[in-house]
């Protein structure tokens, strides 16, 4: 028989955690899965490869095993099946020409991915046992107002309408769990819990680093001279913004409070740091000309 570098197939270290194991796997499962791949005999074979290196890894004994005896640790298992007249395929897990799916039908591949996809491995399942489902994982797109706000997206989970709420400060890549809206255990009281993942996409005029929100923001040659105001946009509306006589080009102002509001916390924010930019005037009329010349004569830098 083959030997198969299950570490290797999961792409994890030797060393690696049961969470690393875990999180792999899981990665790898959605990728192949047969559902994701309709009429793929290749993403088919890889399914079940990587779910046959779980199926060993996230076992202690069978890693055990593995690990202590290399190519010959299936050999071992078989004889000891044979000894204790363990020759069961049926059910999930277990050693054999369709390793732990049954018939190696489309059924066995969705009640896979349904009962066991992002929980722990159950094993082999007697008919009062209970079990609980897997986690479902999905992603939910924002942008940085929403974000800022706060909003509500409705997704569709097997067939099932969910309202999902973020507060305001909402970040990348958070996981939101949603209790209960996952994958179906042996009942409801034991079902999966659905994880939303959130992604915020970027806006032009803010970047934001945490709590905090960076601007650029024009301004021309005579407010930067002279003084003055300007209109500043922040995520919460326009404010006047002073700029004091003499301001020079690259300039940062720091507007206190008026970045993103920190997660879960009342009345926090971030800052809003606006970096000023003079616009230099690229068409002068004569008098205009003459105007500078002047101030060049009389107050040279």
């Amino acid at each position: 028989m083959e030997y198969k570098d299950y570490y290797k197939i999961l792409g994890v270290d030797k060393k690696a955690s049961q969470d690393e194991i875990k999180k792999a796997f899981r990665t790898l499962a959605v990728k192949y899965h047969p559902d994701k791949n309709p009429d793929n005999k290749d993403a088919e074979e890889k399914f079940k490869t990587i779910s046959e290196a779980n199926e060993v890894l996230s076992n202690t004994e069978k890693r055990k095993k593995y690990d202590e005896l290399g190519e010959n640790w299936q050999q071992h298992e078989q004889a000891g099946n044979q000894r204790t007249g363990n020759t069961s395929n049926q059910g999930y897990y277990q050693n054999g020409p369709n390793r732990g799916f049954g018939n190696g039908g489309q059924e066995d591949f969705t009640d896979f991915f349904e009962q066991y996809f992002g929980g722990k491995t159950q094993g082999k399942r007697g008919a009062n046992s209970e079990f609980k489902g897997g986690d479902y994982e999905t992603e939910m797109q924002i942008n940085l107002t929403e974000a800022y706000q706060g909003t509500t997206r409705i997704i569709e989970v097997e067939n099932e309408k969910l309202r999902v709420t973020t507060k305001p400060g909402a970040y990348t890549d958070q996981l939101l769990r949603i209790k209960s809206k996952g994958a179906k255990g042996s009942s409801e009281a034991h079902r999966g819990d659905l994880f939303v993942r959130i992604k915020v996409t970027p806006q032009p005029q803010f970047m934001r680093k945490e709590n905090d929100l960076y601007s650029t923001q024009n301004i021309d040659l005579y407010t930067a001279v002279l003084g003055g105001e300007i209109i500043s946009n922040t995520l919460s509306g326009q404010i006047k913004l002073k700029i004091v006589a003499g301001t020079q080009s690259g300039k940062k102002v720091r507007l206190k409070g008026k970045g993103m509001p920190v997660y879960d916390k009342t009345n926090e924010f971030g800052d809003l740091y606006i970096q000023l930019d003079v616009k230099i005037p690229d068409k002068l009329t004569d008098t205009q000309k003459e105007l500078f010349e002047q101030l060049k004569l009389s107050n040279p830098i």
